[in-house]
């Protein structure tokens, strides 16, 4: 079943699937644009074989000995998807079948067609392919395009197949095939790096509010704490020559340890508090988990909802759908009214569930509501059962 939300339009999935998926699709896109390239070079050779030789075998085995060709580089354009992630320079083992292909159709095409910028094509086009160290490429590829440029006076001073105009075409292609190859090659490195980038960013930025907690909570307690002692010392110097006193720093002392208490679980509620757009999606993903299809409808503006009132019931009703439905599918919604917050889930309940098993935890969600002067609404059908909360939409959120 899908999950497609029908305020927003789009799935409400999890933005590191949608990167990774972005980067796949980009890779294919990169991998086959330099497989094109490549069939491309084969049909325009086979083309010249067939017009200078019309009827003869020489193009069909320059057709069919490119494809083949084609196919060795797969392995070459395949492993340099993960060149990032390995050691620099270039494994020579695992590539001597693409390479022996290489060669081989290089020289049987070009003394068939003639030509030795065909001859030449398929190796310089192997050697582009590889994970060189960095530096390496660029003057890499200019050298093969020199050496590609001799070829093509070779074979328009000897009468090949650059003596013309309308023959020079496919060895102007020839001549810009391992520019385009790299430069296709190159966008890829740069998302690769992009996402490293990203990816290094965001574990910095984990580290970073992982060490502004550890402060909150040093600064917080540290203080308490030292009024505390303070306290405690004062009450145990007055307590033998005025009692009164003594107990009195001892309430003081009492009353600052509910304050640190107080001021712990309000660090940890604002630390803990995540957009309800992320609550719904993890919700959706725990009980898709559980093996229910689910359906989510978040509004657009979902992250101005109160996530203090609305983050623990979303929570708490999709542990009681976990314990208590028993059911296959799930509907969890999000939206705005004119003014309030409407969440619903629904869920279907299994054959024979007892009304009333959705245990105590919908009596500790009512409560809460009722103090955000809320209301919260329980449906029980004959296969569903539906809880609809509403909170009141505050100043703030509505900014």
């Amino acid at each position: 079943m899908s999950t497609t939300s029908p305020i927003t339009g789009a799935e409400s999935a999890p933005g590191a699937q949608q990167l990774a998926r972005g980067i796949t699709a980009t890779w294919w896109y990169t991998a086959s644009a330099v497989m094109f390239f490549e069939v491309i070079m084969v049909l325009v050779w086979t083309t010249v074989a067939f017009a200078v030789t019309p009827g003869s075998v020489i193009a069909l085995i320059v057709g069919i000995g490119g494809l083949l060709w084609c196919a060795s580089t797969v392995p070459v354009i395949a492993a340099y998807r993960h060149r990032i992630d390995a050691e620099p320079g270039v494994r020579w083992v695992p590539l001597a079948v693409p390479a022996g292909v290489s060669v081989a159709f290089g020289i049987a095409a070009g003394a068939i067609a003639d030509s030795w910028v065909l001859g030449i094509m398929p190796a310089a086009q192997f050697l582009v392919l590889l994970n060189w160290p960095r530096g390496v490429r660029l003057r890499l590829v200019i050298a093969v395009t020199l050496v590609l440029v001799g070829a093509a006076f070779v074979d328009a001073s000897s009468g090949g197949p650059a003596h013309d105009a309308a023959s020079a075409l496919p060895v102007v292609y020839t001549l810009i095939l391992p520019a385009m190859t790299v430069s296709s090659l190159w966008w890829w490195d740069v998302l690769i790096t992009l996402d490293r980038a990203r990816a290094s960013e965001s574990r910095l930025a984990a580290t970073q509010e992982r060490l502004r907690v550890a402060t909150d909570v040093h600064d917080l307690q540290g203080h308490h704490l030292q009024v505390i002692a303070l306290q405690l010392e004062l009450a145990e110097r007055l307590m033998p020559r005025d009692p009164d006193a003594g107990m009195q720093q001892l309430r003081a002392a009492r009353a600052s340890v509910d304050e640190a208490r107080q001021g712990t679980r309000d660090l940890a509620l604002r630390f803990r508090s995540v957009p309800l757009s992320d609550e719904i999606a993890n919700a959706r993903d725990l009980l898709r988990a559980a093996g229910l299809d689910v359906v989510t409808a978040i509004d657009a503006d979902a992250d101005r909802a109160p996530a203090s009132d609305l983050g623990p019931v979303i929570r708490e009703t999709t542990t009681n759908v976990l314990r208590h439905g028993g059911g296959t599918r799930a509907r969890l919604v999000l939206e705005r009214t004119a003014d309030a917050w409407r969440y619903e889930i629904s869920n279907d309940a299994a054959p024979g569930t007892e009304p009333g098993r959705e245990g105590s935890g919908l009596e500790g969600i009512g409560r809460r509501i009722a103090e955000a002067d809320g209301t919260l609404e329980i449906l029980r059908g004959a296969d569903e059962f539906t809880v609809v909360v509403t909170v009141p939409v505050r100043q703030a959120d509505a900014g």
